[in-house]
């Protein structure tokens, strides 16, 4: 009887052990990183910034997997549902995710309850951009062109529910302006049709307006961040412009499925600090005019919690706006 005694305790302390020790072993194979756009995006080279330098100091491979779809919520949810091992990630922009969480009717998963901050990858400033046929010079000018034309003034969005279409509606609801938004399927057709007039304005990320400066055809008035843009020093915030509380800015983070071993967070958002602190990255970040921002998990959730209060606050005057109309 002592024996049988002796051998269930010995697998009830084994049993106790190993899930903790498999935790601590972690990673010891390939993990994958989810991007829910197509390739080539500011996510998908945000995700590609930080994967082989997080790989080295993981010693393992993390492997940048597109599944994009319906606005970024096809990868969203494969990740949500992933089994929370730490094998499955998501790189999100979190304005995005928290716009959609707001916006969205149905969803198959819930953004507040079913991932889990690892870190702040990077942040990268918008920018409020006009035609060069648009008489103003300054976003005071703007706003008293569009008081004075309400309605006729167009904003170009890369479409409805997206970052760039909020960060427009905040604009109108902070200034009290009436422009008329134009949704497209994604930025470049909206650049597009701004350079060649058929839009007014956009408000749209750095790597979206930066090389179509040297064209002539568009002027940028402001940048939305609530400091200076380090790609344009000499370009003034829209709130150093009279545009109070206006701070806005594309924040791309790694995300892990809720239930994930604190042990892999910690040692994901550890990399992920390595990796934003080499030069490296740093370059590669500035060249989108952007600037790499790792955070821990406890930060990451708070930059989590606040996307969500301020964007769900904007879609729901957007909504009680067009209620109105």
């Amino acid at each position: 009887m002592r024996k049988y005694l002796l051998l269930f305790l010995a697998a009830a302390i084994s049993g106790s052990v190993l899930p903790a020790a498999h935790a601590a072993d972690w990673p010891d194979r390939p993990i994958r990183m989810i991007v829910p756009y197509p390739p080539g995006g500011a996510t998908d080279v945000a995700a590609r910034l930080y994967a082989q330098q997080m790989g080295d100091y993981l010693k393992q491979t993390v492997v940048v997997e597109n599944k994009a779809g319906a606005g970024g919520e096809v990868g969203a949810e494969a990740v949500a549902r992933a089994t929370p091992d730490g094998y499955t990630v998501l790189m999100g922009a979190l304005g995005s995710l928290a716009i959609n969480a707001s916006l969205l009717d149905k969803q198959n998963y819930s953004f507040v309850k079913d991932f889990k901050g690892v870190s702040v990858a990077i942040r990268m400033p918008m920018a409020l951009a006009v035609n060069d046929a648009v008489p103003a010079k300054t976003v005071q000018e703007l706003i008293a062109l569009a008081k004075s034309r309400p309605g006729k003034l167009t904003m170009g969005s890369a479409g409805n529910g997206s970052s760039q279409h909020m960060a427009g509606e905040l604009f109108k609801q902070i200034t009290g302006t009436d422009i008329l938004h134009v949704p497209y399927r994604g930025s470049g057709p909206a650049v597009t049709d701004l350079l060649g007039g058929q839009i007014d304005m956009v408000i749209d990320t750095l790597p979206a307006l930066l090389p179509q400066l040297a064209s002539g055809k568009i002027r940028i008035l402001g940048v939305t961040t609530d400091t200076r843009a380090p790609a344009l020093p000499e370009v003034k915030t829209l709130a150093e412009q009279g545009v109070p509380g206006y701070a806005v800015a594309t924040t791309y983070a790694l995300l892990a499925p809720t239930g994930t071993p604190a042990q892999a967070i910690e040692k994901m958002s550890m990399a992920m600090q390595q990796a934003g602190a080499s030069p490296q990255l740093r370059e590669g970040a500035a060249k989108l005019g952007a600037k790499a921002t790792p955070t821990t998990p406890a930060a990451t959730d708070k930059v989590i919690a606040g996307e969500i209060d301020k964007w769900g606050a904007v879609v729901r005057r957007s909504v009680t706006r067009t209620a109105k109309q």
